[in-house]
């Protein structure tokens, strides 16, 4: 059997590390998954801070042009596990004034190589179709070896 270098070892345990991180928190709602993923990706909380999930959640009668209401009891859910598992440190924690993940700067510095054409292919459509390129976007996994930007 041959020997794991340390180098390895580091290696392979960074990558167990950055995976865990990129999976959606435990204990998701079934409720965010059929209210908010049935019309657009499931975003990781981890995208924007407590203030701007907790601005979302309560304008969902303007939800960025649509009236995406739910009942109090769902909506008190799914607020709940967004604050709990929100951005509290890092680029991600920045606050988006306009509540977008795609306004913040660290999306913007990640998706730098995507042209404005790219952008509006149809099978893309905006910068906040996640899942037109990344696959795994419900789970919250966005690898960046696995991105694929759809030709058309």
């Amino acid at each position: 059997m041959s020997k794991i270098s340390k180098f390895s070892l580091v290696v392979i345990c960074g990558l167990i590390s950055s995976s865990t991180f990129a999976a959606m928190p435990k204990g998701m709602p079934e409720s965010y998954t059929t209210e908010c993923a049935s019309c657009h990706t499931a975003y990781a909380p981890r995208f924007l801070n407590q203030q701007n999930w907790q601005n979302i959640t309560a304008t969902l009668d303007k939800h960025f042009g649509t009236d995406a209401s739910i009942d109090a009891k769902t909506l008190d859910e799914i607020s709940k596990w967004l604050v709990k598992n929100a951005a509290t440190k890092g680029r991600s924690a920045e606050y988006s004034p306009d509540n977008r993940i795609t306004s913040k700067s660290w999306f913007k510095s990640e998706h730098d190589e995507v042209s404005a054409e790219e952008w509006k292919r149809p099978s893309i459509k905006s910068p906040s179709n996640c899942m037109a390129c990344h696959a795994q976007a419900n789970a919250g996994i966005f690898d960046e070896d696995s991105v694929r930007i759809p030709k058309k």
